[in-house]
């Protein structure tokens, strides 16, 4: 038995790289989808490949993480399709990403903070009180960049580690309601790492060698699964925790 048959699971950023790989997990489980993102044409096109592979509904929403009233009406549309939200899942995230601390702007740092860190808070606000009647679940995504102090990810890694101290603040207020927040620090092989493979080669080959299976995460198989796992029953007793994928990668510093 499919372990979300019927649910509704919000994804932001759900039109490609970890997004669409989350979207393909919780899909395979029987979850029905609301998907958000900037391009209208992508989330199209991941509908209808998801509709069609794994039978599931899918409603397509382009809104900006940073927009307050945006956001509001994502939520308000889910309900009105769908008549519940079992699982929320804060995904997307914009970034001037390998720039030096010293050379970012205000407008630098504002970027990754209304795109991840206000996103996430405005979408949890909004989301409560139906995770809260059907006694769901938030994931979060941050980033080993915060955890272990990536070089060139100062803005971003300040995004992530805000999300992650707000999950736990929410984790704990939440917890009596039946709402469990967890948050995954992933390091999957996607679009946007190709293109950091691209930029930076030597880091990159430092990066890879430093993970014991020599490879980076799958979207779907990796990352998707570890989300479905604890947007199931199967975590009913897990919240506030930090899951971190990143393949033992030594990002230490």
């Amino acid at each position: 038995m499919k372990k979300l048959n019927g649910n509704v699971t919000l994804i932001t950023g759900g039109g490609k790289g970890i997004g669409y790989g989350l979207a393909e997990a919780f899909a395979e489980q029987g979850s029905n989808l609301v998907i958000t993102g900037r391009t209208e044409s992508r989330l199209i096109a991941a509908k209808e490949r998801l509709e069609a592979a794994y039978g599931v509904e899918v409603l397509p929403i382009v809104a900006d993480g940073a927009d307050e009233e945006a956001i509001k009406m994502v939520v308000k549309k889910t309900i009105e399709k769908f008549g519940k939200l079992n699982t929320l899942i804060n995904n997307a995230q914009v970034s001037k990403s390998g720039t030096p601390l010293v050379e970012h702007t205000k407008a630098d740092f504002d970027l990754a903070i209304y795109s991840g860190l206000y996103a996430a808070f405005f979408y949890m606000r909004e989301c409560f009180p139906y995770l809260k009647e059907s006694r769901g679940s938030v994931i979060n995504f941050a980033s080993g960049a915060g955890l272990f102090g990536k070089l060139g990810q100062s803005s971003y890694a300040a995004a992530k580690e805000g999300i992650r101290g707000m999950s736990r603040v929410a984790a704990a207020e939440w917890g009596p309601d039946g709402v469990r927040v967890n948050v995954i620090c992933p390091l999957a092989m996607t679009e946007s790492l190709e293109q950091w493979r691209e930029n930076y080669p030597e880091l990159f080959q430092k990066t890879i060698q430093g993970i014991p299976l020599g490879r980076f995460a799958d979207p779907k198989q990796d990352i998707g699964r570890v989300a479905v796992f604890l947007a199931s029953d199967d975590a009913s007793y897990v919240t506030g925790e930090t899951i971190t994928l990143q393949g033992g990668s030594g990002l230490r510093p």
